[in-house]
């Protein structure tokens, strides 16, 4: 069974950091491009990065950019997202996504249960 597994989400206050884990199991990802995705209350799943199998290419949205880092560790079958400087607008519940598809057409194929962010102001 795959599963992709999030941890790292909690509470903190405007300013701090966190740093998001994603394990993968039942299947390694090592040759697919992975995601954090976000959802806040109210509104729809937006992408927040994606990581090419290699590590080497990388993409963010606009909001993040400058504070958000995605990286992965293939032999361990895990990705992060080290999330700086945060702001009360990044409060959602963050997912993890695998790509079977690529990283220029990235579909998510699997989706972890997400793991919840909360910034206080």
């Amino acid at each position: 069974q795959v599963q992709l597994k999030e941890s790292g989400g909690g509470f903190v206050q405007a300013g701090g950091s966190l740093r998001l884990s994603c394990a993968a199991s039942g299947r390694t990802f090592s040759s697919d491009a992975m995601g954090w995705f976000r959802q806040a209350p109210g509104k729809e799943r937006e992408r927040v990065a994606t990581i090419s199998w290699s590590g080497t290419t990388t993409s963010y949205a606009d909001s993040v950019k400058g504070r958000f880092t995605i990286s992965r560790d293939n032999a361990k079958n895990t990705v992060y997202l080290q999330m700086n400087s945060l702001k009360p607008e990044d409060t959602a519940v963050y997912y993890c996504a695998a790509s079977l598809t690529g990283w220029v057409s990235f579909q998510a194929d699997y989706w972890g249960q997400g793991t919840q962010v909360t910034v206080s102001s």
